[in-house]
């Protein structure tokens, strides 16, 4: 019975079986643009996204460290993809970088923010411009796309 439910939940979420080096057993996955995107590829974007923002910033990866209260090293294993972030320290990186959250997964995972590259780029600039509006501005947009998207009311938050 369990295996059929997966198999439906699966299949309305779009995913795949694929595999992964670090995994003894298959994985299920949703596609990127380009096919399904490796744990190793994302963690690459990831990294990227740690350096390029810390450079963006004016930080050298031993005062980004101090900030983070960790060694340079340690940061160091972050941006070369030597290691992996928990979501504490992800959360830990947006404080000190006045980032949003979904920034970093947008920048591992963009095929999580639309069926196509531009769609999903659309989407975030969205994301960024909303982020940065009055709340006032904010209050009147969540009604009016409520009211666009057919529902009328403004749905409860998670």
């Amino acid at each position: 019975m369990a295996g059929k439910a997966n198999e439906s939940y699966r299949a309305a979420r779009g995913l795949v079986e694929t595999s992964e080096p670090d995994f003894e057993r298959p994985l299920w996955r949703k596609p990127g643009f380009n096919g399904v995107v490796s744990l190793d590829e994302m963690d690459k974007a990831l990294s990227e996204f740690l350096a390029s923002t810390r450079r963006k910033k004016g930080l050298n990866r031993e005062q980004l460290a101090e900030l983070l209260g960790i060694s340079g090293q340690v940061y160091g294993r972050y941006e070369r993809s030597e290691s992996k972030l928990n979501v504490t320290r992800l959360v830990h990186l947006c404080e000190i970088f006045g980032l949003a959250p979904i920034e970093m997964i947008y920048a591992a995972a963009p095929h999580l923010f639309g069926k196509s590259s531009s769609e999903a780029a659309n989407r975030m600039a969205l994301m960024r411009l909303v982020s940065r509006m009055r709340p006032e501005a904010i209050a009147s947009l969540l009604s009016l796309v409520s009211e666009l998207s057919g529902e009328g009311e403004i749905p409860d938050t998670p």
